[in-house]
């Protein structure tokens, strides 16, 4: 795999969730910035609870909304160094990476369980299938270049106009470091994807 690695301290692991949605933002949705927020759950003692108890606490006793609720506790959890940027709530490491298509959902998912469309645009990598849902999705052991590397979950949603949209996680990672190399690998590798799929077919 032909990717350059960031030294430790480059930010290459990702930016915090904190940086992605903003205090204005936050707070014209929530009624409070992260500053607020974090010294709300301070004062719950939120470092004792788990990611889902946080979570849980912020839907149910501040009304706040799923998708709010669970940005908020993994911004606390960042910001309080329970978790790092590219870090699950159980610790695993994993990275994503999404494309929009021009092509069937049927045909992006095949792009990667048919090993000569995906030597194409994938060449050094093997999959080993673990569950495959045609034209939907599947997940599968990614192995780079012999070495096991994680396990992909791919996932293809067809669009009202032809396209597809391509959703691809890549977890059980080995670290911050495996978690930036992936970033920019399959962020490479999509787009060569997305070029392959798109040619024009003769005429």
């Amino acid at each position: 795999m032909n990717v350059s690695k960031d030294g430790p301290g480059s930010g290459s692991t990702g930016r915090r969730i904190t940086e992605k949605l903003s205090a204005d933002a936050l707070r014209e949705r929530t009624g409070r910035d992260w500053d607020d927020w974090f010294s709300v759950l301070d004062a719950w003692d939120a470092t004792r609870h788990t990611h889902t108890e946080i979570a849980t606490h912020l839907r149910t006793e501040h009304g706040m909304d799923g998708w709010y609720a669970q940005s908020v506790t993994v911004g606390y959890e960042q910001e309080r160094g329970l978790r790092q940027v590219g870090q699950s709530s159980t610790g695993d490491w994993r990275t994503s990476a999404s494309r929009t298509v021009a092509a069937p959902a049927e045909r992006v998912l095949a792009a990667f369980t048919d090993p000569a469309l995906r030597g194409d645009w994938l060449p050094d990598a093997g999959l080993i299938l673990r569950t495959h849902r045609p034209a939907r999705s599947l997940t599968a052991d990614f192995a780079d270049s012999g070495a096991a590397t994680g396990r992909l979950a791919v996932r293809v949603t067809a669009l009202p106009d032809g396209r597809t949209q391509l959703g691809l996680a890549h977890e059980k990672l080995a670290g911050a470091e495996a978690v930036a190399t992936y970033r920019a690998f399959w962020k490479d590798r999509l787009n060569v994807l997305k070029a392959l799929l798109e040619q024009p077919g003769p005429s």
